[in-house]
């Protein structure tokens, strides 16, 4: 049986409308650029918005260590040129104060979206309870990091935890630290590597087999361009879909290449609840008017030429015609070696009550 976990009040899982996250931890540049995105969040009708909270002067111990990515060309949709800097340097950008987080997280429910980030740190963490978040993201770098999962856990929070570069193994190890605990509140995310993922590295493949082998809701941590991939994860059972958003993809900066801008942001949304919406039961209930709707292009069993009571309907001339709102053809065999209980004119539809069964 397939679990459903809680965010808040939303629920996520099988059968539940897709929880759609918009990501602005790596894309905000400063305080009110984060209230902004929040802002556009809110509109689009998302369900949450997630940020980043990271001291790279605790994270980071070589401050030259280089990280190297691709930002678009300026007036290009499509050219690329790498970019190389400080990994400390691109996480500083992101780092805000306390107080700002504060006011970022009142602003959030100020405009009705969940608001949750992923921590790096025991106080981290701490202090996104303080906040009142209703979950903790662990980013898939730590997921070997069995110390900040076992504290995570003990919050009794819904955790998500990131899967890219990961082993299978590894990820069962990081399950069974967080149930030790008894926590049983996970939400596994597929999170395909590269600044943007390459096509051949995405593996939406990987849904399904988390899927198989893990109870929890599955999530699509997307790092590519446009909505297509999304799609495919909410086909392939996806319950949560993650997405960047930013201001502006031409910042120079990571991931801002290959995030929705703000003006996306609504379209975006329409077209996962669509999806959803599309994709509707496992099983094949028919409602009263589809039922009925059918009987008009459905087959019917019809008087051919006229006959008279007491005729075998074997020896007599049928037709299989539209519309259905008579005996259907799958009928026929079981009515065949029966008789007519009265006259027919040709091109008269047969019922039921028309045949004698004695």
């Amino acid at each position: 049986m397939r679990k459903t976990i809680n965010i808040g009040e939303r629920i996520i899982g099988d059968n539940q409308e897709t929880f759609v996250t918009f990501e602005a931890g790596p894309t905000h540049n400063g305080f009110k650029s984060a209230l902004e995105l929040v802002n556009w969040a809110a509109k689009s009708s998302a369900d949450a918005i997630k940020f980043q909270i990271l001291d790279p002067e605790r994270l980071v111990q070589d401050k030259k260590q280089i990280f190297s990515y691709s930002i678009l060309k300026e007036g290009s949709n499509e050219s690329l040129e790498k970019k190389s800097e400080p990994l400390f340097d691109i996480l500083k950008r992101r780092t805000l104060k306390k107080e700002e987080w504060v006011e970022i997280k009142k602003y959030a429910d100020k405009k009705n979206i969940l608001f949750f980030a992923t921590a790096a740190f025991f106080d981290e963490i701490d202090f996104l309870c303080e906040l009142g978040c209703h979950s903790i993201k662990i980013a898939s770098a730590d997921l070997n990091h069995y110390p900040l999962l076992e504290y995570a856990a003990k919050t009794g929070l819904t955790i998500q935890i990131d899967t890219g570069m990961s082993t299978i193994g590894e990820i069962e190890n990081a399950i069974k630290i967080i149930n030790k605990f008894k926590n049983d509140k996970i939400i596994i995310h597929h999170c395909p590597s590269g600044y943007p993922a390459r096509l051949e590295s995405i593996d939406l493949n990987m849904i399904t087999t988390l899927r198989n082998l893990f109870k929890y809701p599955i999530a699509f941590s997307d790092h590519s361009p446009g909505l297509s991939m999304d799609i495919a994860a909410i086909a392939l059972g996806a319950n949560l879909i993650e997405k960047t958003i930013t201001e502006d993809r031409y910042y120079k900066s990571v991931e801002h290449i290959f995030s929705l801008e703000i003006s996306e942001t609504n379209y975006f949304v329409k077209r996962v609840k669509e999806m959803q919406t599309a994709l509707g039961k496992t099983n094949r209930i028919l409602s009263k008017d589809e039922l009925n709707k059918r009987k008009s292009i459905r087959r019917s069993i019809f008087m051919k030429k006229g006959s008279k009571k007491g005729n075998k309907i074997s020896n007599c001339k049928v037709e299989f015609r539209r519309p259905g709102y008579g005996m259907g053809p799958e009928n026929y065999d079981k009515i065949k070696d029966f008789f007519l209980n009265k006259d027919f004119d040709e091109d008269k539809i047969l019922d039921w009550k028309d045949i004698d069964f004695k």
